[in-house]
């Protein structure tokens, strides 16, 4: 399968959403992580390993839920893709 060409400006757009995505999913990963591993009123300068360990899990939950749900959506807008050209084949028969 052939990949399509994108001119310059449209790849830069499409480069920026990533990064923009990709730190999205950063922000609410640190975000949601630390809210659940970490206490309001810190003990310690350091990480302490029930809390290291938390936030370890926390991570690896997150970023497998994340992929999960990535594949789930690409495989439902490739099913509607198809569907679309279905569609298509047999309203010009």
């Amino acid at each position: 399968m052939a990949v399509p060409q994108l001119d310059p400006a449209k790849l830069q757009l499409v480069q920026e959403l990533e990064i923009e995505m990709m730190s999205d999913m950063y922000n609410r990963l640190v975000s949601a992580c630390h809210q659940k591993c970490i206490p309001v009123k810190y003990h310690e300068a350091e990480l302490g390993k029930g809390e290291s360990v938390c936030l370890d899990r926390c991570v690896a939950k997150y970023l497998d839920v994340h992929e999960r749900i990535g594949k789930k959506l690409s495989n439902m807008s490739q099913g509607e893709a198809e569907d679309l050209t279905k569609i298509n084949l047999q309203e010009k028969k």
